[in-house]
């Protein structure tokens, strides 16, 4: 049984009722035939605020960009990749394990960015003895961390300058387009492809959609049947994702301010250090470990789940209202004033 509050991560959301309304009335077809128009409508919209020719929906977002990296790289080929990023850290290593893709980790600097410098050393020259790089892989945002239109320009640029395709993991891409005030196509306009999730921040239950140009897609299309993904009345899921984008865009201003919130309370604490929070997320660390473990069982005991040890992660979203937030940082004055 799920606790009251919940700041495990924007996972944990629940479909609304309207959400739910909308998915049982959605008009469904056979998506592997092309013909459910619930999930044409929602690969077309998509593709538009992306500013890409297209989008396909998949499942998740791990076989999103797992069908990414496979679309651009061939076997033996490389993808230069942040060793913190999700695409390298928690996604099994699929690239390797299907597509004999080889990763070149690098660094990720504490603002969630790779040192562009770093990643030109690493850029191999054609010669046999090395994979060819083949495609750049950055994530935003990385830890609730913002990548700012500047950085993405200055990527991009040094993607084509070398040859490669440029892949953003953007998992939580809105919450990055809330934090900037943008549209999502100018933060992604310079990507060759970008996966975006539905079902952290925006509350769907389950759904990712890949964007790219046609040609790309069309690749897509065929990796995502060989990695399972072959979709039916797949209307039901997209006409989540599209209530999703009618009404839980603008409100993740709640959930940024929510956060900052908690970041300001933990700010007064002496005994809690405040590591970093951006966007709709707060990392905290405590002393040792047995603090962070007695600190979680003081939580739960008023119904309050948040993952961590000695650092924790403290994520709102759209189940965390303010008065919810009100009780988190009740709570974690309550204990580290005791």
């Amino acid at each position: 049984m799920f606790a009251m509050i919940d700041l495990r991560s924007d996972t944990t959301t629940q479909p609304s009722e309207g959400m739910r309304r909308r998915m049982a009335s959605a008009p469904v077809g056979d998506d592997v035939f092309g013909d459910d128009p619930t999930v044409n409508a929602l690969q077309e919209r998509v593709a538009n605020l992306a500013g890409k020719d297209a989008a396909l929906l998949l499942p998740s977002g791990t076989q999103s960009n797992l069908v990414a990296l496979l679309s651009h790289c061939q076997r033996g080929e490389e993808y230069l990749v942040g060793q913190d990023y999700h695409t390298y850290l928690y996604e099994a290593g699929g690239a390797a394990v299907f597509g004999s893709i080889q990763p070149q980790p690098i660094p990720v600097s504490a603002d969630g960015t790779l040192d562009l410098e770093l990643v030109q050393s690493l850029i191999k020259p054609d010669d046999p003895h090395f994979a060819l790089s083949k495609l750049l892989v950055l994530e935003n945002t990385h830890n609730g961390k913002v990548l700012g239109l500047d950085y993405m320009a200055q990527a991009s640029a040094l993607a084509q300058r070398h040859g490669l395709s440029l892949h953003l993991d953007g998992a939580r891409i809105f919450n990055a387009a809330t934090e900037l005030g943008v549209e999502l196509k100018e933060i992604v306009g310079d990507v060759d492809s970008v996966s975006i999730c539905f079902s952290k921040g925006l509350g769907a239950p389950v759904g990712s959609l890949l964007c790219g140009s046609d040609e790309f897609i069309a690749a897509a299309k065929r990796w995502r049947k060989m990695a399972g993904g072959g979709l039916r009345q797949a209307g039901v899921l997209a006409a989540a994702i599209d209530y999703a984008l009618d009404h839980h865009v603008d409100r993740l201003k709640s959930d940024h301010a929510n956060a900052k919130r908690i970041a300001e309370a933990v700010s007064g604490l002496d005994a809690v250090t405040l590591l970093s929070n951006q966007t709709n997320m707060v990392f905290i660390e405590l002393a040792d470990e047995d603090t962070g473990a007695q600190f979680g069982q003081f939580l739960a005991e008023r119904g309050i789940n948040a993952l961590g040890g000695k650092r924790m992660r403290l994520v709102a979203h759209l189940g965390i209202s303010e008065q919810d937030t009100d009780a988190v940082i009740a709570s974690l004055e309550e204990y580290f004033t005791l």
